[in-house]
Formats: structure tokens, sequence, C-alpha cells
């Protein structure tokens, strides 16, 4: 029975606590803030489901909680790295909403500290431990659609956003592709079951240095092709389509899929439905989680550091492509 804490008391923390409230096992019992009182609204929003007895306003005061034994860690990009550093350094399991961190170089480290601590790392993309993906992947393994030939996918929203909001702030580590593009470009590694060989790009830049919209196409080594995108200032399907010598996949909503449909030629189409409530998003990325730590891990099978890193990579080569570059990289 893990005891959890949660580090950043925002709206994805909330999703977090809903998660592990569909459980029946983790025990959510602190949160911190850099704000008390943002923390205090956090935990009253989350006392039905939990009883969270601790309350701090600084991530140092709930490190210190020797009670804790897991911490989720929902802060702005751009806190990641060292969140999760001083997590591992006091002994805690991490499992930190993505990017894990905004680059592979900070990953490497981490995964590497975490080794070294006896400590449980992994990445929250929530969607690799999904029902529905999990049931994809043995699809495409068994050779379903033949080999795989081709992927489009794109996760974008359409909204007005103030300069200081997240995902348009630098500062934070805003842009559409750490936030948006870590998604379809998780849905070709899930595709291939490897990084690209040749990747090409475009962006529009925001006003504010971040990117606002931005398109890729991967390139594989055995002829494969990724077309990719992610924005937040249009309206696009958030569909992924997977094409093989023999038949293609359609995952709706791919990112949160509840199911996908096979088409083969010449054969009816066959839908796969793996569905779950809204509030068990995370449910299965925190069994998971705490089903690796009671085995004594120190990362996941399903989404291991070489993964997470080899996703930031591909991230961080487009982002040099754009000239981006944050100033917590430093």
């Amino acid at each position: 029975m893990l005891k959890w804490g949660v580090i950043g008391c925002g709206h994805i923390a909330n999703t977090f606590a809903e998660g592990l409230a569909c459980l029946n096992e983790g025990e959510l019992i602190a949160c911190a803030s850099n704000s008390m009182q943002r923390a205090k609204d956090w935990a009253a929003r989350n006392s039905e489901k939990h009883q969270i007895t601790e309350i701090y306003d600084s991530y140092d005061k709930l490190l210190q909680d020797s009670d804790i034994d897991a911490v989720y860690i929902a802060n702005t990009h751009n806190f990641h790295y060292q969140s999760v550093k001083q997590c591992l350094l006091a002994n805690k399991h991490v499992l930190c909403e993505k990017p894990i961190t905004l680059n592979a170089k900070q990953a490497t480290e981490l995964f590497a500290l975490a080794k070294e601590r006896s400590c449980f790392l992994m990445e929250g993309v929530w969607t690799r431990f999904l029902p529905a993906i999990r049931m994809l992947q043995k699809v495409l393994s068994d050779n379903i659609i033949g080999d795989v030939l081709s992927v489009r996918a794109d996760f974008s929203l359409n909204r007005v956003f103030e300069e200081t909001h997240r995902l348009r702030n630098k500062e934070l580590a805003g842009g559409a592709l750490l936030d948006l593009g870590i998604y379809p470009i998780t849905f070709a590694y899930i595709a291939f079951g490897e990084a690209p060989s040749k990747i090409q790009s475009s962006v529009v830049l925001d006003t504010t240095g971040v990117d606002q919209r931005s398109f890729y196409l991967f390139e594989y080594e055995d002829g494969g092709r990724a077309n990719l995108s992610s924005a937040y200032s249009h309206v696009a399907p958030t569909s992924g389509i997977i094409a093989g010598s023999e038949g293609y996949i359609d995952v709706p909503h791919f990112l949160g899929a509840q199911g996908f449909v096979v088409h083969r030629e010449g054969e009816s189409p066959q839908t796969h439905s793996y569905p779950f409530d809204s509030n068990e998003n995370f449910s299965f990325e925190i069994q998971h989680m705490q089903d690796c730590v009671k085995q004594g891990l120190s990362e996941s099978p399903i989404l291991p550091a070489s993964e997470s890193i080899s996703v930031l990579q591909t991230m961080d080569e487009l982002r040099a492509q754009w000239g981006i570059k944050y100033k917590d990289e430093n």
C-alpha cells in the first residue's frame, strides 16, 4: 500500500487523484504547492475521495515526510528535472507527468540516479498503459495488418490563451510539442517500435517564442513514414491511423484510446473495445507503477527509461531545427 504525495496542485493533479481513487490500493495523504492557499484548496477539492492530512507550502517539506513512499509530480515542465531529482535524493518513488524532463540529457541523468538510489522512476504518459493500446501493440506484433508502412496522427487544441498561460509561456517551457506533440510522437513509436532515422519538420512560432503549430515527417530504416502534427491554435481530428501492407487500423482519440478498428482488405472491419470511465484515465499507469514497486523494479517494462529518453531525443532534434531552447536546460 503505497502512500502518495503530490507536488504541484493543478488540473492534472486532479486527474491523478481521481485515478488513484478508482484503485483498491494506494493512499493519497499529502500535497505540496508553493502557495499554501493553493495546496489547501486542492486538498479540499479532493477531500471526498482522499484523506489528505498533510498540506505543505514547499516541496522540500513534503519530501521530509517519512510516511510518504511515492510522489506524483504535476508542476510545470520547467520544474520537472529538479523536482524528480529532489524526490529521488529523498528516496521516494516517482511518477512524473510527461514530459519527464525538458531533454534527453536530463532524463538520462535521472534514470541513472533512480537506479543508484534503488527508487522506481516512470514518466506519466497515460496513453502507453491503456488496455486498448496494450492490445493494439499485440495486434501489430501479430502482423494482423502486415508490415507497418505509415502512421498519421495529430493532437491539437483550438484555444485562446493569455501570454502567461503555460502553453504560451517560454519561461515555463511552453509550446505545443512538449505538451501535445509528445502524444502523436508516442503513437508513432508504438506503431513502429523504434525511433525515426530521419526527421523533417516545420513550425509556426508564437509571438512568445514557443511552437504554436508544428508538423513532423519521420522516416524509418525499413522505409516507413509517420506524418504527425500538434498545435494549440487549430481544429483537427484527434485520431491515429496505422497503415500496413495488408490493412489499416483506425484509433479514434488515440491518446485516450478506448478501442480501435482493424480494416483488412476483403474482410469486414473488426472493432476492439476497451471502455473505461473518464475518472479512470490515469488508473492504469498508477496501478502499473504500484505493481512495479512491489516487484522491486527501478523502471517500467511498458515504458522503460530507454523509450522515454528516445522520445525526448526526437523532440530535442525538433526543437533544435526550430531554434527553441529553454533557459532551464542550461
